[in-house]
């Protein structure tokens, strides 16, 4: 049976079984697409792939200036394949099953330097109601290091304005207290002041932060405005919706924070995960090092 036909089964199957996006089972079909491109190259049928042949392949991909990150990706797709040909008795035996993936360093999260943090907190026009909300929301996130999910989906019951915390329903349902800084707290109170009945007029919500069309918003909306308010302030580096959760730990760490602190704070359940943050504030002492220090 052909790779394609046999492809297009392993994808049906996995959108049955597991329900994965359309853009998710794209990934694995432009992966399969690419690594039959690479047998039909080499003179290679599918009754002939071995171990040899699935290394051959992979460092192959190596030698073309693939990414440890993107190979792995690729033999991820590859054993998910095999493992389903294995499963369906069309083949005797997994190739991919004794291969280790390549070793992934850790990936230093995206982050802005504090200058650039007060130029995208003074983007938005504070003299509008969306202005105001807008402004609410960079500095909540800035102040407390919440993931962008967490904070579009905070509710009014969630904040405790007088003791300046927020409870946050993290990963794994794991809840946490948040504290808030005095400026994030006074741009939220001047935002459920004045600008969300505004918005919402005579309805009623549960959302804290909600659109013109007086709903919640989404991910993908807040996005949006984290880029078009980067513009604005002439930030050109690279962005992500966590831009200002990966500021909050590593200008924490900077200043002096405690890293289990630190863990604390993010929802981190490993402390490993929160140390990646440790090298972000290595280099900007460094950096400090070499800017002050006479014989930097």
């Amino acid at each position: 049976m052909e790779l394609d036909t046999l492809a297009t089964q392993f994808l049906d199957n996995l959108w049955l079984e597991k329900g994965l996006s359309e853009n998710t089972l794209q990934a694995y079909r432009s992966d399969l697409q690419q690594f039959q491109t690479w047998l039909v190259e080499n003179s290679v049928t599918l009754n002939h792939v071995t171990r040899i042949v699935v290394s051959d392949y992979l460092a192959y991909l190596m030698e073309q200036g693939h990414s440890a990150r993107s190979v792995a990706r690729l033999l991820s797709t590859m054993r998910s394949f095999y493992r389903y040909l294995l499963r369906e008795n069309i083949v005797e035996e997994d190739p991919t099953a004794l291969i280790d993936s390549p070793k992934l360093g850790r990936k230093i999260p995206d982050s802005l330097s504090e200058d650039d943090v007060e130029k995208l907190l003074d983007a938005p026009d504070t003299k509008t109601d969306l202005g105001i909300r807008d402004r609410a929301m960079l500095e909540i996130l800035y102040a407390s290091g919440l993931r962008v999910s967490e904070l579009i989906g905070l509710e009014l019951n969630q904040i405790n304005r007088n003791q300046g915390v927020i409870r946050v329903m993290g990963k794994g349902s794991k809840e946490r207290l948040v504290p808030v800084g005095e400026q994030a707290l006074d741009w939220l109170e001047i935002y459920l002041r004045e600008a969300r009945p505004n918005l919402l007029g005579a309805q009623l919500a549960n959302a804290v932060f909600i659109t013109n069309r007086k709903r919640g918003m989404s991910r993908q909306a807040f996005w949006y405005l984290i880029k078009r308010y980067a513009h604005q302030a002439g930030i050109t580096r690279k962005l992500s919706p966590h831009t200002l959760r990966h500021a909050f730990a590593s200008h924490l760490l900077n200043h002096g924070a405690d890293l289990r602190v630190v863990q604390l704070l993010l929802g981190h359940s490993d402390l490993s995960t929160t140390q990646i943050y440790t090298h972000i504030a290595q280099l900007r002492l460094q950096t400090l090092h070499q800017e002050h220090h006479p014989r930097g």
